[in-house]
This record gives C-alpha cells, structure tokens and sequence, in this order.
C-alpha cells in the first residue's frame, strides 16, 4: 500500500472519529426518515429538512439539497423513500465540491495569508502547511506576520523548524506589514515557491484589520508582484454558526479565497463545512482533526459526506 493511501486512509478514519457527534445528529436522523416514511410527499422533505439545518448545514444549503433532491426524484420516478439515500449524499456532495483549481497556488510561485482570530489554531495550521508545501518539494519561506500574539512566532518557529522551512519574524508588536516586507525580499532572494504568512486576527476592530490588510496587499503588489495571491480563512468547527458569522466578516475585510476548518474532531457541528460553502460561495480546503501533521489535509467532498454519515471508504 503506497503511503499516500495509507495517510488518506488514517486520516478518514480520523474523521470518521471526529465527526461522531455530528453523525450523531445528522445520519441517525436521517436513516430514521428513511425506514419511517412509506411514501415520499412534503412532510418526508421537511423532515429531511429540519435535520439538515438542526446539524448546522444552514438554511441555504439546505434548500439547494432540497430542491435538487426533489428534481432528481421527480426525474428518476423515484416512490421509495429508501432509494432517496443515495440521491442526498450526492446532493449535499455537488454542494460542497472544490473543484480542481482550488489548489492553483501549489503549481505557480505564490503568497499565501493566512488569517483568523486567535484560538482557532491559525498559527498551527500554517505550520502543518508549511510541513505539507515541503513534503511536496516546495521551497517554503514563513512569515511570523502575527507579531500582537507574544507566543505566536516563537509557535511558529517551531513549526518552522520541525518542517525544516526558513522562517522570517520581527519583534512582539513590530508593524505586521514591515515583516511581510522582508520575507517578501527573502523569499524572492531565495526562490521560493510558496511564502506563507501567518497574520493577525483580530474581529472586534474590523476597520484596523481591514487597514492592516490592505497595507500588507500593497507591499505584496509591490515587492512581490509576479506572485500568485491566495487568502485563506481559519474557524474552528467546533463554533457551528458563529464560524459561519466570522467568515462572512473576514470576507468583508479581505478578498478570502478558501477555509481551513479547524478542530473537527469531536464537534457536534461538523455540517458546518456544508453551510460555509453554500452561504458564502468560498470553499473549504482544508479541514484539521488534531494535533499532528497529517491531521491537516485537503477537503475533499466526497470522503467528508462520506464520514458524515458513516459510509466505508471503498478501497
């Protein structure tokens, strides 16, 4: 077995674990629905309906699975509740797919920032990423952009370390946008394929973080113009809607181009994935179920829903 497979296949059984509570709420629910109903007419859909938002799939996306359930029935002549199953898996799957292109910043030289408010474990996933960049081949340059946190570049340069990655920081409370600068002079001095920045989060001043971004975007256009942009967005899981409500206020300070959904495992509210996507038209594209390396990895449709509800990977 290559070792690509048996890292997939750890991390799905990872998920599996860590997404429990949240099958809890949503497949036993929904296996119920299925056995219970004997024909399919409204209430069967709302009953679906009510299960889809209780598991915090969000209004939105629950209606676009709903009215595409309702087509696929309608086009299938389908009578038995039973056989609806496998129509919703691949309906909440079409919500959720990324596409090939989310990933365009791993084949082109480029920036990486990487926001969130402090505690939904930013500074660590852009550890593990720098750690998964490197394992690619990448020539990777980190920028400790985060200087309000005491701890966060000392985090950081652990992380750079244990990647074996270059790491680039100023000192506590030095201006942010002066630290991209020179990582942007060093990762173009070294090469590098990927500069990846950990920055600040902080929400409850939207206009200072909307300023401290859109400086940091000048020096970057500046200095490091040829570089392809990517703006990733770290919640935690566990936070259900309110990650859903941080997202939407990070999209409004800056151009966000993709989630890292953190702390999936042992969330009740894992359907959340489902509703950021829907609601806000940015994918996930990477989801965190713990503390090591390999715990961080792409989001992949398919063996997300699967974990939701339960389903064995085939091999």
């Amino acid at each position: 077995m290559s070792e690509e497979i048996a890292e997939k296949r750890g991390f799905f059984r990872r998920l599996v674990k860590g997404l429990s509570k949240t099958r809890a709420n949503i497949a036993a629910g929904i296996d119920a629905i299925f056995s219970g109903f004997s024909g399919i007419d409204e209430d069967f859909y709302e009953e679906i309906e009510e299960i889809l938002i209780m598991g915090d799939l969000g209004i939105s996306a629950t209606g676009a699975i709903i009215e595409n359930l309702k087509e696929q029935v309608k086009e299938n002549k389908i009578k038995e509740p039973k056989e609806c199953k496998e129509l919703l898996l691949r309906s909440i799957k079409e919500q959720m797919n990324v596409g090939e292109t989310a990933y365009r910043f791993e084949e082109e030289r480029s920036v990486v920032l990487v926001i969130g408010v402090n505690g939904v474990g930013k500074t660590t996933s852009v550890g593990k990423l720098a750690g998964k960049l490197k394992d690619q081949g990448k020539k990777v340059v980190l920028a400790a952009a985060d200087t309000f946190r005491a701890a966060a570049a000392e985090q950081l340069t652990e992380w750079a370390h244990r990647a074996n990655v270059e790491i680039i920081s100023g000192q506590d409370g030095a201006d942010p946008a002066s630290v991209i600068y020179d990582a942007a002079a060093a990762a173009r001095a070294r090469k590098a394929d990927v500069l990846l920045c950990d920055t600040a989060g902080r929400l409850h001043n939207k206009k200072n973080l909307m300023e401290e971004l859109k400086k940091i975007n000048r020096i970057l256009e500046k200095e490091y113009p040829d570089a392809f942009r990517e703006t990733l967005v770290v919640l935690d899981g566990t936070t259900g809607q309110n990650a859903l409500v941080q997202a939407r206020q990070f999209s409004e300070a800056a151009e966000i181009t993709g989630i890292i959904l953190t702390k999936l495992d042992g969330t009740a509210k894992g359907g959340i994935a489902v509703a950021i996507q829907s609601e806000l038209g940015i994918p996930v594209k990477y989801i965190g179920v713990g503390e090591s390396i390999d715990d961080l990895q792409k989001f992949d449709a398919d063996t997300f829903v699967n974990a939701l509800f339960g389903i064995e990977e085939e091999e």
